[in-house]
């Protein structure tokens, strides 16, 4: 997943980036003030934007309000020192999904911003299951039949990436977009190989094979797409 991280306060930055990569393996664009966030976020290739209120060049609720004016509906968590209740209700109303009041705990962050991403998707628990596999992103562990399967972080990532789409034919670019920073054009050679060796751990010789490779379109996830279900629903 890759997050869009929009605050001006140079260490804060660091300090919630850093988090993001090290726990749920987020890719993080960094933008310094209002302006610029908006202007990368113009690309929709984000999962999740966090965006300070207090920015130059463009203050936070301005950003936050033509975001969803030109239809861009990327989950927005808005980092805050504003307490009062009329302020919190001016942000919800102009389109924020969710806030969290400075100072806060990375933790936090870190919380808030997986259940944003998931809710984006459409998923509300956060065990996700597709046929006979099943994927936790709170510990991050991947079971096959009921056996554990020890994957990478990049191979995680794609895997979580395809079982949050699990209908659709997920694009080798809009992999690599999701998948990394802005520098995601140098890594293009790579992820090729992530997939193929995240095909083979899922079980290579299957038929059909449980990662779907269409020739100039992309991959797409064939497993029982009748029984897909967050892992948490047991009526469905």
């Amino acid at each position: 997943m890759r997050v869009l991280l929009v605050e001006d306060e140079i260490r804060l930055a660091e300090n919630v980036a850093h988090a993001l990569r090290d726990g749920p393996g987020f890719a993080v664009d960094h933008a310094e003030d209002g302006q610029t966030g908006l202007d990368l976020a113009e690309n929709l290739c984000y999962d999740l934007i966090i965006l300070d209120l207090m920015l130059p060049k463009l203050d936070g609720l301005t950003v936050l309000r033509r975001l969803r004016e030109r239809g861009d509906n990327t989950a927005v968590l808005i980092l805050t020192a504003l307490s009062e209740r009329s302020s919190i209700i001016q942000l919800l109303n102009s389109g924020a999904d969710d806030y969290l009041s400075k100072p806060f705990d990375l933790g936090e962050v870190i919380a808030r911003a997986k259940a944003l991403i998931r809710r984006g998707k459409g998923m509300a628990s956060p065990a996700l299951r597709l046929g006979d596999l099943e994927l936790h992103t709170g510990d991050q562990s991947v079971f096959r039949a009921g056996n554990p399967i020890v994957l990478s972080p990049m191979e995680y990532r794609i895997l979580e990436y395809l079982m949050h789409r699990p209908r659709a034919i997920v694009s080798k670019r809009e992999l690599l977009e999701h998948m990394y920073d802005f520098n995601w054009v140098h890594h293009s050679n790579v992820i090729e190989a992530h997939v193929s060796n995240l095909r083979r751990k899922l079980g290579e010789g299957t038929n059909p094979p449980t990662i779907e490779n269409l020739r100039n379109r992309g991959y797409r996830l064939v497993l029982e797409y009748g029984n897909y279900k967050d892992a948490g629903d047991e009526s469905g």
